[in-house]
């Protein structure tokens, strides 16, 4: 009996370990390769704030009737909407990007826009929140494309900027029919710059020889190790020319009212200046032009997240906690110097 109950036993503990296993393989395997959609609609969000809000401002007993009168507004909005389905209304899609140097979120927006060219309908309307310093000229190029095709499939585009668009941001920004900008946002940047260090006399001083072996005349013109040419260099100066020139001629078709040589320059504006530029259409919040819509239309918001492992997950957790600490830590320093011994 002793022996019946201890394998009874194992053979418990050993299918609940392999259960575990199996689990966490699951979770990892979903975290790696699936995204989940969130949706997120704007109107009810606004109009539940703003309920509760006024309920909170509202003396003690007239609470329960401001409470009674939004249940009669949803009993008629109600009645309403069952008269005319949401389907004869319009709909704001809102996305969001934030470029990094290499624009490594190019991929979840080109999903995002697949999937709301799949589900919108003649009409709508999609607003971009886009906020990037610029970066590699090859990931922004396949940024700017993917806002492209917003275009392509009939979709009127509206791309708002709160802090900065510049460089591969505007490369970006400048495809959308209409490019808001809030005041003190910074735009432009229409331009292009590369810069490498050079080791070679270093390493001459010391006796070391770099032997740099290419096929192709010019298959490398500026090099790390090796001694550069007053050729390679001109060769290098004609690169960045022939980008910054397909820069120009990609901004110049996307506004054509815009005089690309004056702000083709590589210099960069503040949105009251960057209007009087033209290289945006009008001034303002992305809140503020998303609650403007609301009056009309359904605005939805929808991103793609990333289901990452619960490792992972714990991982950075930690590594935000530690971020957290040490910010609070600086901020501290900081106001310290400001107060009174």
């Amino acid at each position: 009996m002793d022996i019946g109950r201890f394998t009874a036993q194992l053979a418990v503990l050993i299918f609940l370990v392999g259960l575990v296993v199996v689990i966490f393989a699951r979770v990892r395997r979903d975290g790696d390769n699936r995204r989940r959609l969130r949706i997120e609609e704007l109107n009810q969000c606004q109009e539940s704030r703003r309920r509760r809000l006024a309920i909170a401002a509202s003396e003690p007993g007239a609470r329960k009737r401001l409470l009674k009168a939004f249940r009669r507004d949803d009993k008629v909005q109600g009645r309403q909407g069952r008269k005319e389905p949401d389907a004869l209304r319009k709909t704001v899609w809102v996305l969001d990007f934030h470029g990094d140097i290499k624009a490594s979120g190019v991929g979840q927006l080109a999903e995002e826009i697949s999937a709301v060219i799949a589900a919108a309908t003649e009409g709508d309307e999609v607003v971009v929140r886009l906020e990037s310093p610029g970066g590699l000229v090859h990931a922004y190029g396949l940024a700017a494309a993917q806002m492209d095709r917003l275009k392509d499939a009939g979709l009127s585009t509206t791309v708002c900027v709160d802090k900065v668009a510049a460089s591969g941001g505007y490369l970006m920004a400048c495809a959308a029919d209409q490019l808001r900008a809030a005041p003190f946002a910074v735009l432009g940047s229409i331009g292009v710059v590369a810069q490498l260090p050079n080791l070679h006399r270093l390493l001459k001083r010391h006796d070391i020889d770099i032997e740099l072996l290419t096929a192709g005349e010019y298959k490398r013109t500026l090099t790390v190790f090796g001694e550069n040419t007053e050729e390679g260099r001109k060769k290098f100066k004609a690169d960045l020319e022939n980008i910054h020139q397909l820069f120009k001629s990609h901004v110049a078709e996307r506004r054509p009212r815009l005089d690309i040589e004056a702000v083709a320059t590589g210099e960069t504006w503040y949105g009251r200046d960057a209007l009087d530029k033209g290289l945006i259409d009008a001034l303002g919040t992305s809140e503020a032009y998303l609650v403007s819509r609301m009056e009309e239309a359904r605005v939805i918001k929808m991103c793609l997240e990333t289901r990452h492992p619960m490792g992972e997950r714990l991982g950075m957790g930690i590594s935000k906690g530690i971020e957290g600490g040490i910010e609070r830590l600086m901020e501290r320093l900081d106001a310290g110097r400001w107060e009174k011994r």
